[in-house]
């Protein structure tokens, strides 16, 4: 259960304490809708950057698109940090990055069960290519055979907030071994390429900094493995990410600065103190930049007293999937007053699934039809893991640039549902 019906110190609170700028943008642009901080997107590439680069001479970030497609979204966070390169897993991620003017040559292309049109669109478009499996390089060998490839490892654990969300170990579906790893590099070499990197992302949504050091540790071990294999060195070594973010109030931040520092000192265990002649650390942030830039606005659309007492909202588990999908936790806040009798509320939205629960439990102040509330922390899984279940039609994106209202995307119609039924 929710016990808090105020956040303490969310960097979004002055935002949502704005009712006036609120209810202008909900009669403006409807709700549901989701809205981000362009200020807080900065903050967050920014203050990555900064610990990253105490740390370590040769890094590259690849902001993981998976978590928000938008391209206005991707091209913030590049106008902020020219360097920043993409991590896409679909051909519509790479269309994304490319229109956010996100060279290709500083992408890369991490699938799995890719099929070979997938592989031939990220070959032709001139982004590494990161393997998820022996099978991957067959298929991509048809295609030709790129100068540079990686291969996502599996060391053989994971981590995550989640089960869901945990990707590596032995119930893992995604990447190679580490008892076969070095055995895809030898058919690979074999195959004519030239250059090589390694890849890992064993899981998501941790706070622990201590966390990515055991799993550096596990990846540097296998790095140096494939090293000797190859009689050559690797030029980048990819973590993932993973980096989490405080979904409640009693939760602290991830210590980017301690994580990185921790991170160096694995690395000068496997590569000696020159830092400058270590594998370039590439890192795969999505969650960490843009989960708290964004929160969904939206209204109540009716209340009841049942067995239990419920809120009903407008936007539900086709808004937001990860509550249905993970029993994930967002902090919901009534806009304007907050003062007063609070209740137990079950919240939900309008699909017919009983599944269909934003959050169970949540306290909340007393509250009516008609008015708004904000679901937190969505800026991340959110919008790019909505979808049309009931037909119900995706909502529009909203960005707050100081207190100017900008649409990023048009809320979707029924007709747009139907555009390709030809009827």
């Amino acid at each position: 259960m929710y016990n808090d019906t105020k956040m303490i110190n969310h960097p979004l609170s002055n935002i949502i304490s704005q009712t006036k700028l609120l209810e202008k943008l909900a009669d403006q642009y409807g709700t549901p809708t989701y809205v981000y901080s362009k200020s807080r997107l900065e903050h967050n590439i920014s203050e990555l950057v900064k610990a990253i680069s105490i740390s370590f001479a040769n890094y590259q970030i690849y902001y993981a698109v998976k978590a928000n497609s938008n391209i206005n979204i991707i091209r913030i966070l590049k106008n902020k940090f020219n360097d920043l390169g993409c991590d896409c897993s679909s051909p519509g991620e790479l269309f994304a990055a490319e229109k956010a003017n996100v060279s290709m040559s500083n992408c890369v292309y991490t699938g799995n069960y890719e099929s070979i049109e997938d592989l031939k669109t990220a070959f032709n478009a001139g982004a590494e290519i990161n393997l998820d499996d022996l099978n991957s390089l067959n298929r991509l060998k048809t295609i030709g055979v790129p100068e540079y490839v990686s291969f996502r490892l599996n060391p053989g654990k994971g981590h995550g907030q989640f089960k869901g969300i945990i990707t590596g170990g032995k119930d893992s579906k995604f990447g190679i071994p580490k008892e076969k790893i070095v055995e895809a590099y030898k058919a690979a070499k074999s195959f004519g390429v030239k250059r090589f990197g390694l890849q890992c992302h064993a899981g998501s949504s941790t706070l622990d900094a201590e966390t990515f050091s055991d799993i550096a540790e596990q990846i540097l071990k296998s790095a140096r493995e494939v090293e000797d294999s190859l009689g050559r060195k690797l030029e980048k070594i990819s973590i993932g990410s993973g980096f989490g973010i405080p979904y409640r109030d009693e939760e602290k931040p991830l210590n980017l600065q301690k994580l990185f520092k921790n991170i160096n000192l694995v690395f000068k265990g496997y590569y000696g103190d020159d830092n400058k002649n270590w594998p370039t650390l590439c890192i795969e942030p999505g969650r960490i930049l843009v989960a708290d830039t964004g929160f969904i606005l939206t209204r109540v659309t009716g209340t009841k007293s049942s067995y239990k007492q419920f809120i009903g909202l407008d936007a539900g588990m086709e808004t937001l999937m990860r509550p249905a999908l993970y029993g994930a936790f967002h902090r919901v806040q009534k806009i304007g007053e907050n003062d007063g009798e609070t209740l137990k509320y079950d919240i939900t939205g309008r699909i017919c699934e009983n599944t269909d629960r934003i959050s169970k439990d949540h306290n909340m102040p007393t509250i009516n039809e008609e008015e708004l509330c904000a679901i937190m922390d969505s800026g991340a899984y959110g919008y790019s893991m909505s979808h049309n279940f009931n037909t119900r039609p995706r909502p529009a994106e909203v960005l707050i640039d100081e207190e100017k209202l900008v649409l990023i995307r048009e809320r979707e119609s029924i007709e747009d549902i139907f555009r390709g039924c030809n009827v």
